[in-house]
C-alpha cells in the first residue's frame, strides 16, 4: 500500500499539507534516520524542512490520529 510520509514539518503544516497529498498518512516531525528505514518502494515522501536531524525522534509520542 502507498503511504504518503510527510517529514520536517510542524503540525499546523502536515495539516495543510495533507488536504493536498492525502493518505493514508505518517507524519516524521525531523528528518532523521528512521525516516530512511520506514519509506517503501511506492510510497510518497512530502519534505517541508529537509535539514538532518542527528537524533531519531520518538514517533511513539505522536497522536495516533496523525499516523492512520
Amino acid at each position: 500500500m502507498r503511504t504518503v510520509h510527510y517529514v520536517g514539518m510542524d503540525e499546523a503544516t502536515y495539516l495543510r499539507a495533507r488536504k493536498v497529498f492525502g493518505g493514508p498518512a505518517y507524519y516524521h516531525r525531523w528528518m532523521d534516520d528512521r525516516v530512511f528505514t520506514e519509506v517503501g518502494p511506492d510510497d510518497v515522501v512530502v519534505i517541508d524542512n529537509e535539514r538532518r536531524n542527528p537524533y531519531v525522534w520518538d514517533a511513539s509520542a505522536v497522536d495516533r490520529r496523525y499516523t492512520e
